[in-house]
């Protein structure tokens, strides 16, 4: 666990789930609050099963209108494939959900983004500049598999649509130990989920040794869809914040002066 000091955190032990890649910001911003922090990622980022498709759409990237970032992830990766081959063609319109995207794109030169304040498809396809979309060109980089909304919807608009992998989740090979050890000393106050697929990959890391840990222990989501996923896992203490790492650290800043 990171180092602790004051703050409406003290001495809580936060675990943070997400991938490896996206930690640093919230990290900071728990321990500045005076959590201890233990990282236990249960999402692996690794490269694509096809870098040969992604090539080839980075290779044409001129002859799309719109290209989608469904995730701080998928910028970092797109963006890493798209640099090492060619320069962003100036009248291509990049869109992302997020603030971790619209950062992420940011420190790779693009400031005139498409990002709504709401973090989802939802949230996009509501944008002003989402709604005449018919004839337009959009590529969609994301991670293998997803959701089909925002394609459906924007085909269902008119548009011309493409889906490309620019990486893939996996299942880490991470040692549970030193967590399930945390909890048994009652050193875990609780617990960041930010995706369904992190909580379920959460209960497989731990096994059985720590699923009446992660049942009972306050959970904290940044997502309606996260939230009914841990309430149908059977998980009693679901805590819905804001979105991104401020909503994340308000919910439990909040959750915990309510608790003292």
């Amino acid at each position: 666990m990171m180092a602790t000091g004051g703050g409406p955190l003290a001495d809580k032990g936060v675990v943070i789930t997400r991938p490896l890649q996206q930690t640093e910001r919230l990290s900071a911003a728990l321990v500045m609050a005076g959590a201890r922090v233990m990282l236990f990622p249960t999402i692996e980022i690794l490269p694509p099963a096809d870098p040969a498709a992604l090539d080839a759409v980075v290779d044409r990237l001129d002859s799309y209108d719109i290209a989608v970032f469904i995730s701080p992830n998928a910028a970092r990766a797109a963006m890493t494939a798209i640099k090492a081959r060619r320069t962003w063609p100036g009248a291509l319109q990049a869109a992302t959900i997020g603030r971790g995207g619209e950062r992420e794109l940011a420190r790779h030169g693009l400031t005139d983004v498409i990002a709504p304040a709401r973090f989802d498809s939802e949230g996009l396809l509501a944008m002003p500049a989402m709604q005449s979309v018919a004839d337009k060109r959009v590529v969609i980089f994301r991670g293998d598999g997803g959701r089909e909304l925002l394609g459906d919807t924007l085909r269902e608009r008119g548009a011309v649509v493409e889906y490309v992998a620019c990486y893939r989740r996996a299942l880490p090979q991470a040692d549970p130990a030193p967590l399930l050890e945390a909890w048994r000393e009652g050193r875990i106050d609780a617990v960041t989920v930010t995706s369904s697929e992190g909580l379920h990959n959460l209960f497989t890391l731990l096994g059985a040794a720590g699923r009446e840990y992660v049942l009972s222990a306050p959970l904290f989501v940044p997502h309606a869809r996260i939230e009914a996923a841990a309430r149908d896992a059977g998980c009693r203490q679901v805590s819905l914040t804001a979105q991104g790492d401020e909503g994340l650290l308000a919910g439990l800043s909040s959750w915990f002066a309510g608790v003292r």
